[in-house]
């Protein structure tokens, strides 16, 4: 068994955490704008357009975020195309994330009043001048609060990144288990790192809900 103190594994169990940072923030960007073109397409009169990005949606959301990594990472194989760990999980959960922003936001834009549309379409703007000068800024005002609260699932998705052999916090926290046979004070660490990173958002989200009054139904 190797010696490790507790400051060893605080310092391996840090180096890990940027890495969960660092895909986090990759999913929720790439996320956020592939969701905000899925939004933007599924608010024209198309449906047909509406229904695939509906299915899109449902697809994302109903089957487990485990199975998206394992398909993102093996499924490609299977095509000849070589991947790594982090495109996998970059494309797992930026995919799985643009789903879930794309029907948050789309339902604070069907939030807003029908007569906002249509006294901009009395103004003869086009569509994309009603979307960002009507509907997008009074759809940011509901949808600021649920969506940084999303970032939180975000983060603590990243931790399923680790069966795909990515090395993120909590596969760092499992290697140096095996190292130290020390799974409580390990996986406490862990935990407690989850904690610092989830609860100031958790916390702010809270706090935007408070001051743009938006309450939960």
């Amino acid at each position: 068994m190797v010696e490790f103190t507790l400051w060893d594994i605080l310092r391996n169990l840090l180096l890990a955490a940027r890495w969960t940072v660092v895909l986090s923030l990759i999913a929720f960007v790439g996320g956020g704008l592939v969701g905000l073109v899925l939004l933007l397409l599924r608010t024209l009169e198309r449906p047909w357009l509406q229904r695939a990005i509906a299915a899109y949606v449902q697809l994302f959301q109903g089957t487990p975020l485990l199975m998206q990594l394992f398909l993102a990472y093996f499924g490609l194989a299977l095509f000849g195309v070589e991947t790594s760990s982090w495109f996998a999980a970059s494309l797992a959960l930026t995919l799985y994330t643009s789903a879930f922003l794309c029907e948050i936001w789309h339902g604070c834009v069907r939030a807003v009043p029908r007569g906002q549309w249509e006294a901009a379409q009395s103004l003869a703007l086009g569509y994309m001048e009603q979307m960002r000068h009507v509907v997008l800024p009074q759809a940011m005002r509901l949808a600021v609060a649920p969506t940084v609260g999303f970032l939180v699932q975000v983060i603590k998705g990243t931790a399923l990144a680790s069966v795909i052999g990515f090395v993120e916090l909590t596969k760092a926290g499992t290697m140096i288990t095996n190292a130290t046979f020390q799974p409580f004070l390990v996986y406490g660490c862990v935990a407690l790192m989850y904690f610092t990173l989830c609860f100031p958002i958790s916390h702010y989200s809270r706090v935007l809900e408070s001051k743009l009054h938006v309450h939960r139904h």
